[in-house]
């Protein structure tokens, strides 16, 4: 079903991973998508994939961490698609694994610059041009790190949880003006968990054993079709909620 259709959605660090995954699931679901990311090479082949599905895309090279780029994919967006339905703020810093008494202010600035003042400023850019169509829908994408709180990763895990409470006082405050914005905590393959794999088969192995489902997720099958979900009308009474697309990892374990 295009559960999407005449939607458009712009898709932050959709490059590959998670954000490659959604950008796919929402081109199934009919809606037009702009893949962004810093390396537009990789936009463009996700764009080869979603046209070779039929659908329409188009690749947008953007840094989150600069306002004019985000200006000129909103840009973009709007002379190409028409308009902004979607926003799935995926960008983020590669995890740093650095000891609580090693952080440095530039470890902490380089997650919080991405992932969490990425997700301000692209969505207060594009939260006017949704109104403008009577109304849209936000995913911001955490982690469960911020809830299993692993050691080593106190700047990533503090910044996924700083996405998740932005998200909820957004939703209390964009709700009244018909934004519904939500965050999912997703495991999916991705570049980083194929290194993973070659690097410390064993680990993974010990990942995945005490994954309840005992996988880890597809990123577009399982991870992509819960962000159709939150931005679709079967949705439509949902806002402010964290949906963990992890197999049961960070709350079952």
């Amino acid at each position: 079903m295009e559960l999407l259709a005449g939607k458009v959605a712009i898709v932050t660090g959709a490059g590959s991973g998670v954000g490659r995954g959604v950008a796919i699931a929402l081109a199934r679901a009919g809606a037009q998508v702009v893949v962004s990311s810093r390396t537009v090479s990789k936009c463009h082949a996700v764009v080869k994939e979603i046209d070779a599905l039929g659908r329409a895309a188009t690749a947008v090279e953007c840094d989150v961490r600069i306002p004019g780029h985000i200006d000129a994919c909103i840009a973009r967006a709007l002379a190409t698609c028409g308009g902004i339905d979607i926003l799935v703020n995926a960008a983020d810093d590669p995890r740093v694994d650095v000891p609580f008494l090693e952080l440095t202010e530039d470890v902490m600035l380089a997650s919080w610059n991405t992932g969490v003042m990425g997700t301000v400023r692209f969505t207060q850019a594009c939260v006017p041009h949704m109104l403008e169509r009577g109304g849209g829908a936000v995913v911001n994408v955490a982690s469960g790190a911020g809830l299993l709180a692993p050691p080593g990763m106190a700047a990533y895990s503090a910044a996924q949880e700083a996405i998740r409470s932005l998200t909820r006082t957004a939703s209390v405050e964009l709700g009244p003006i018909g934004i519904r914005i939500n965050v999912i905590c997703p495991v999916a393959w991705s570049e980083s968990l194929d290194r993973w794999a070659t690097r410390d088969p064993d680990r993974l192995a010990s990942y995945v054993a005490n994954t309840p489902l005992r996988r880890v997720g597809d990123p577009v099958d399982d991870v992509g079709e819960g962000v159709v979900f939150l931005c679709g009308p079967q949705s439509r009474y949902v806002t402010g909620a964290t949906l963990m697309l992890d197999g049961g990892r960070s709350y079952l374990r």
